[in-house]
């Protein structure tokens, strides 16, 4: 008789997920870039290295990159992430990375294929119901909804773990996200509960698309209420996820910084949003990433966001 795992056993085996997921993440970037050394496989590399790093049990590089001849040329073509993964935060959860390599091979205008091999690489992901490094949703924004418009797409955060989702979420505020989605995320950040001396939310006019859809079927969602109270989105979801998560939060983050017109007039227009309650917003924000690292996860931050390097994207 074929004796029951113990619950330490089912433990560890859920943990290779992470392993299995990020060597698959890896290896279909490096397939997918077409010269290097290139910028997104660099980011990439940090980001899983790094997570690898904050995971519980941690792997290593060597860990995560199980073909040892990989591992040499990746070592060769990107030597920071190797260096820098235990002391520098990522910008980006690494489908966020996969998404954009797939958007500039295919071409902004083809939604569909984007999104069907999104699909794809999700799929086997996802198979034996792992959760590390999946994202569950795509979101595409327009300036307005004319087909002839350009597409920004975000996907949701691809991190398992209450601690690495709170962590990347601070850490995209922080680095990453356009200013006023930035902003928005930290009028709730780390909690659901709205903070009292800032509000820097947003409406996005109804003449701009943002629309999701799941990366399991490719049907289209509603925005969740906590899209809604971010950034105005018509909705009768009543689901709050946690702020910062969702795949609009990075779409229009990449539809703002190109529309600066479209920013100008989508600025926050609380009274709370002033220039010392923000400044108050980002210390609060930078005290939670680095709590969460060093006194829960024991990282030794430098206090630097990575940089990637390349040639080419």
């Amino acid at each position: 008789m074929e004796r029951k795992m113990t619950r330490e056993e089912e433990f560890l085996e859920k943990k290779d997920f992470f392993r299995r997921n990020g060597f698959l993440v890896i290896k279909h970037i490096v397939g997918l870039a077409p010269k290097h050394p290139s910028k997104l496989v660099d980011e990439i590399l940090h980001s899983i290295f790094f997570l690898g790093e904050i995971n519980k049990p941690k792997y290593s590089p060597k860990d995560i990159v199980i073909d040892e001849d990989m591992l040499n040329i990746l070592k060769g073509n990107y030597m920071d992430p190797f260096n820098l993964y235990a002391t520098q935060v990522p910008m980006r959860t690494p489908i966020s990375c996969v998404l954009d390599m797939t958007v500039y091979l295919t071409g902004q205008e083809k939604e569909s294929e984007i999104i069907s091999a999104l699909q794809k690489l999700i799929s086997e992901l996802k198979e034996n119901q792992a959760k590390e490094f999946v994202s569950s949703t795509i979101c595409v924004s327009q300036c307005n909804k004319t087909e002839e418009s350009e597409r920004h797409y975000g996907v949701s955060m691809s991190t398992a773990g209450r601690n690495p989702a709170r962590i990347l979420t601070g850490g995209s505020c922080l680095s990453y996200w356009e200013l006023y989605v930035a902003d928005s995320v930290k009028t709730y950040y780390p909690k659901k509960e709205k903070k009292t001396y800032f509000d820097g939310t947003i409406k996005i006019p109804e003449h701009v698309r943002c629309q999701t859809f799941s990366l399991t079927d490719g049907k289209e969602m509603a925005p969740c209420r906590s899209c809604s109270n971010l950034f105005g989105l018509i909705t009768s979801e009543t689901k709050e996820w946690p702020y910062g998560n969702c795949a609009e939060v990075e779409s229009l983050t990449n539809l703002l910084k190109k529309g600066k017109e479209l920013e100008e007039k989508v600025q926050p227009t609380s009274e709370t949003y002033t220039k010392e309650n923000r400044e108050r917003a980002i210390e609060e924000t930078l005290k939670e990433v680095t709590q969460s690292l060093v006194k829960m996860l024991l990282f030794k931050w430098d206090k630097k966001f990575y940089t990637p390097h390349g040639l080419t994207p």
